[in-house]
């Protein structure tokens, strides 16, 4: 058993890790605002777009895409506790993170939102979604299933999942050199971009080492498939074809069988961080998706 989670807990932590931003002074960069949990960047104006990035992720990751966006806006850009500097808090951390988001929203009456969310984001996004359905608009999700243990971990309950384990230890132990060459492994894992597959090793090494372990632990006993059916927003799933786009697409399909109002795409030639390796493609998806009010 302890085999078989060090392997899985790999291959997971390489679909749900980082995405990086490019350098900005500090005249260019958003207004931001940190709470316990969350450290939230706004620019624009108009109706809100919340941008959720995957794990270990700064949500000022996103501003290329926003940039690239016809739908205009008020961007939120969200980073979380434990990484890009932030600092860490107390397990368990999904959930924390989840309710700073929620509470953030109520606070500043956001409504008619767009959500955009990459791997651990899209999660967030179907809390959001579940949770304040009168307050969203649509929902994108990119390469995110609502239940990762089911599709590498099958026959492991979450109840089966602790955050003291032979594996945590050794992973919180592991020093920086070990460390270092198994975040490059799983970056190259995650983009056929090799320049980018850096950036993502870089934002793995940079994040809070007990928060990267534990945290991760969080997200793999999560199982949204049952609070799908309380999402009234239309959705779109966007999907990265690897290994297969006909093996990931019968995943999507399965997991988001309770999701009504969606529609599943799925990216060619492309791993776990899409906007990376099918940027042009992303964006007009993404605009096409928002622009059609009928899709």
């Amino acid at each position: 058993m302890v085999r078989l989670i060090k392997t899985t807990l790999i291959l997971l932590i390489t679909l749900c890790t980082t995405f990086s931003y490019s350098f900005q002074t500090e005249s260019e960069k958003p207004n931001s605002r940190i709470t316990n949990a969350i450290k939230v960047s706004t620019e624009g104006n108009g109706s809100p777009i919340l941008f959720l990035p995957g794990f270990t992720v700064s949500g000022l990751s996103w501003r290329e895409t926003y940039s690239q966006m016809q739908t205009k806006g008020k961007a939120y850009y969200f980073s979380y506790a434990g990484f890009n500097g932030n600092n860490p808090i107390k397990m368990p951390w999904y959930s924390s993170v989840k309710n700073a988001i929620i509470e953030y929203i109520k606070k500043n009456d956001l409504n008619n939102m767009i959500i955009i969310g990459h791997s651990m984001g899209g999660n967030l996004a179907i809390d959001v979604a579940s949770e304040l359905p009168h307050k969203v608009n649509k929902i994108i999700l990119v390469d995110s299933l609502p239940c990762m243990r089911e599709v590498m971990m099958p026959n492991v309950k979450a109840e089966h999942l602790f955050y003291e384990s032979p594996y945590t230890k050794q992973m919180l132990e592991m020093d920086e050199n070990q460390f270092k060459e198994m975040t490059a492994m799983m970056a190259s894992n995650m983009t056929n971009n090799k320049t980018k597959a850096e950036e993502i090793s870089n934002w793995i090494l940079e994040a809070d080492r007990k928060t990267w372990v534990y945290g991760y632990i969080d997200l793999l006993k999560l199982d949204q498939r049952t609070i799908l059916k309380k999402i009234q927003c239309k959705t779109l799933i966007i999907g990265a074809s690897f290994p297969s786009i006909d093996i990931a697409q019968k995943n999507f399909e399965k997991q988001y069988d309770l999701l009504e109002n969606k529609s599943i795409t799925m990216a060619s030639n492309s791993k776990h961080f899409v906007m990376f390796d099918q940027p042009e493609w992303f964006n007009q998806t993404l605009n096409n998706f928002l622009a059609n009010d009928n899709q």
